[in-house]
């Protein structure tokens, strides 16, 4: 008599689908099975999120247990959920052809709130939470723990939830995908994600022989590339990494990308290779050393607390990717805007007619002008203004600068002893230095203010560990300190604004020149002594 195959299973409702296509197809080629419902410790610990509870191999453990005492022949698992190294003695059967491996987000709502700062979606996913944030910076994400059907009720009830992430493949194989459910193509998935697994013991030849005959070649080829660069990484559930493998039909190759993330989204390496089908040995590897060499090794261990950086600056004004390279790798860099810039509709009286006399200090100035006003539309005679880099963006926008000086003082100076017209109309902001006016009005210039622009004050808590803040106004300083502590170093752009922040720090470095660039090499040195 033929040995009847015990299949073992979590008794979650898509475990038990999965569960009984492998048997429909068992019985297909001949083989009788049952199923054998194992709760896993995954279905029984729902208050904490998976990355919290630290086990390995959470939804597969207890049946490998169950597998290793005797009770059951073959174990079917969600792919992404099993570790890469199986326990001794257990052995991969089978990978069956993938389903969907796409995420997708089932609305609350309505998708307004993407284009919104409050955002707040759900889900228990480590890797869906930093590659949420890491597109949505500013949005929330939310624990959502349980079965599908438990998740999906879950956010049925929220009153605060706009939505939350699933794998497409689970949903669709119980038919309960929600018509309004968006794909989230820009999602890296998890490796192995909407693939099924069979495993069984090394020893049991029946089993090993029933299975193979199941298994799709593509697909294991496939998640067998996900998931070397997974091993190669040694990244598990602590670690935000998606994998992705397909092969083109077209060119026969594989096509792979691949993504790693600190937990809070805030950095991301990416990566993308492909390979000819059966050239693809090294592919996995290849990534997985270009994510090392990028700094992974690093930001995982960042996230696991174990510092590898000599020091941590916070920049108070977004910088480009250029401009974080030319920080060294040992200095760790977070960046946000603690000045917010809102232009005003400066009135069309303003320019009915020409205005001799200008003065610009920054480039909000200049955008703000230009946001009321086309090129032909403004009237200026002489235009006077702070900064090199004003000063270009004045004369590639708007016209011929008459004088530029490196500061407000040293141009008050200037226009004090020269200007013939004692007026002078200043587009400034609802914040602004003194110096300029009022140096000005000593020496009886009239300044007609024009607030162009308004100034806001965004500050954000820093975290205990950054040494050195970056200021580039004095309006900066101020908006730091309505959230945080003085007992940093104080790197600045220039000496306006050390003298700003003398008032408040013991330590205050100033750049040798007024650029960003200048304050990230003046770090540079400062932290190599």
């Amino acid at each position: 008599m033929q040995k009847i195959i015990r299949i073992g299973t979590r008794n979650s409702e898509l475990a038990l689908w999965q569960a009984n296509k492998v048997r429909k197809e068992l019985r297909e080629l001949g083989y009788e099975s049952v199923l054998v419902p194992i709760k896993s410790t995954g279905d029984i610990i729902l208050d904490k999120p998976l990355y919290e509870l630290g086990i390995t191999g959470i939804f597969t453990k207890n049946l490998d247990i169950a597998m290793l005492n005797g009770d059951i022949d073959i174990a079917v698992h969600s792919l992404k959920d099993v570790p890469t190294a199986l326990p001794e003695g257990i052995v991969q059967a089978a990978v069956l052809k993938r389903g969907n491996y796409n995420d997708i987000l089932v609305l609350k709502g309505n998708e307004e709130f993407f284009g919104e700062p409050e955002g707040l979606i759900a889900t228990g996913s480590l890797r869906r939470k930093a590659m949420w944030l890491n597109r949505y910076p500013t949005h929330k994400v939310e624990d959502l723990r349980g079965n599908v059907n438990t998740r999906l009720e879950k956010l049925k009830n929220s009153e605060t939830w706009n939505g939350a992430v699933f794998a497409a493949a689970g949903l669709e194989r119980l038919g309960i995908l929600p018509k309004d459910a968006i794909d989230l193509p820009w999602m890296i998935s998890a490796p192995g994600q909407g693939a099924i697994m069979i495993t069984a013991l090394e020893k049991d030849d029946f089993s090993l022989d029933a299975c193979e005959q199941l298994n799709h070649h593509e697909t294991k080829v496939c998640v067998g590339v996900e998931r070397e660069f997974l091993r190669l990484l040694e990244g598990g559930c602590t670690a935000p990494i998606g994998a992705l493998a397909y092969v083109d039909s077209r060119t026969e190759e594989v096509n792979f990308k691949a993504v790693l993330l600190k937990k809070d989204g805030s950095k991301k390496i990416r990566v993308a290779k492909t390979a000819k089908l059966g050239n693809h040995r090294y592919l996995a590897k290849d990534c997985a050393d270009y994510i090392i060499n990028k700094g992974g090794k690093e930001m995982m261990a960042e996230d696991e607390g174990v510092s590898t950086k000599i020091a941590s600056v916070y920049s108070t004004k977004k910088l480009s990717e250029l401009q974080k390279e030319i920080l060294s790798d040992a200095i760790d860099i977070k960046d946000s805007d603690f000045i917010k810039i809102r232009f005003n509709r400066i009135p069309p009286k303003v320019m009915k007619n020409e205005i001799e006399n200008v003065i610009i200090t920054s480039q909000n100035g200049v955008e703000s002008i230009l946001n009321s006003f086309t090129k032909d539309e403004i009237k200026f005679k002489n235009i006077f203004c702070v900064g090199r880099r004003t000063k270009k963006l004045i004369e590639n926008r708007i016209g011929k600068v008459a004088k530029v000086a490196k500061n407000a003082k040293t141009l008050a100076t200037y226009l004090s002893t020269t200007l013939e017209n004692k007026e002078v109309t200043y587009f400034c902001s609802n914040v602004r230095m003194d110096i300029l006016p009022a140096y000005l009005q000593t020496a009886d210039i009239v300044v007609n203010e024009v607030e162009a622009y308004k100034t806001m004050l965004s500050p954000n808590k820093l975290n205990d560990a950054v040494s050195g803040v970056l200021f580039y106004s004095p309006s900066g300083i101020e908006s730091y300190l309505q959230e945080n502590t003085k007992d940093k170093i104080a790197f600045c752009i220039g000496e306006t604004t050390a003298k700003e922040a003398r008032k408040h720090f013991d330590n205050v470095q100033v750049a040798n020149m007024p650029s960003v660039e200048s304050v990230l090499e003046l770090i540079n040195s400062y932290y190599s002594k």
